[in-house]
């Protein structure tokens, strides 16, 4: 099986998906599939996209007080945990995919004071709870 035979078939299942939902000339068909190819055999020569890496400036404005801007999609989190599994990575791998440094927080500012503040309540309770018990 040469390089050509997976090209073409993908050519052949684009076009036919394409046919299917529109309305195509027979004499058409000829450049569409010509077209496909080309922009194909462009996607197979080109090589691997070098990410560019955010400057200091950029890494320091992407920690804000109420969430961290992913620099995956620029969408703003509370904590990018998450987001970076969904995306098949993990914090280290992040952190090094784009330059930031080791101590790059995954939780933004606010949310970790509000968790801790939760936190402290139910130990403040459960403690309470446990001198009750006690008397």
């Amino acid at each position: 099986m040469s390089e050509q035979t997976p090209r073409l078939e993908l050519v052949s299942r684009i076009v036919t998906a394409y046919v299917s939902g529109n309305a195509v000339a027979a004499s058409a068909l000829d450049g569409l599939l010509r077209d496909v190819d080309r922009a194909l055999a462009g996607l197979a020569q080109q090589t691997t996209v070098e990410i560019s890496k955010p400057s200091p400036a950029e890494v320091r404005a992407s920690i804000r007080p109420d969430g961290l801007v992913s620099f995956e999609d620029g969408r703003i989190y509370k904590a990018l945990r998450r987001h970076l599994t969904t995306r098949g990575l993990t914090p280290e791998a992040y952190r090094a995919k784009w330059g930031l440094p080791v101590d790059y927080p995954l939780v933004s500012a606010d949310y970790s004071a509000r968790r801790s503040k939760i936190s402290h309540a139910i130990s403040r309770r459960r403690e309470a709870s446990g001198r009750l018990a006690a008397e």
